[in-house]
């Protein structure tokens, strides 16, 4: 794993104009009329670009395709800053729900039925029955990884 660099608190931000991000179902990873958070996002766009913001590498994957992807991300146990997270109403990652770990037991992910980002408790998230089950978290690479 020479080429994942551990992410910290300290390098990671989260920029206001993040926070007023509306949702956008049409604007997920891949998709031609996406681009960046132009126009909103779905909650993958939004995580990805949240990391790429932050330095991290991390292609234009939708969710199973990100829980089975080992090229430029890894699965990891312990959470730290950065980390993202999936959750489905089942153990498939199929059109799972994508958040990212800002530590402190808590999440922030842009939810369709929120409209707009939210920093929530893991546990509290949890608790919608969309998101029931946690299916896992990934570890993204730095740019230029040591």
């Amino acid at each position: 794993m020479n080429n994942m660099a551990q992410p910290t608190a300290s390098i990671f931000v989260i920029p206001p104009h993040f926070l007023t991000i509306r949702y956008n179902g049409a604007h997920y990873p891949g998709s031609p009329n996406t681009n960046g958070l132009e126009g909103g996002a779905n909650c993958q766009q939004f995580a990805y670009e949240l990391l790429r913001h932050n330095s991290f590498s991390v292609p234009d994957l939708r969710s199973r395709e990100l829980w089975e992807d080992t090229t430029h991300t890894y699965r990891v146990t312990e959470l730290t800053w950065g980390d993202l997270l999936l959750w489905n109403k089942t153990p498939d990652p199929y059109g799972a729900h994508v958040g990212v770990y800002i530590g402190d037991g808590q999440a922030i992910h842009l939810a369709k039925d929120n409209g707009y980002p939210v920093m929530e408790r893991l546990e509290n998230i949890a608790q919608h029955p969309a998101y029931r089950v946690f299916i896992g978290a990934k570890r993204a690479m730095l740019h230029g990884g040591n």
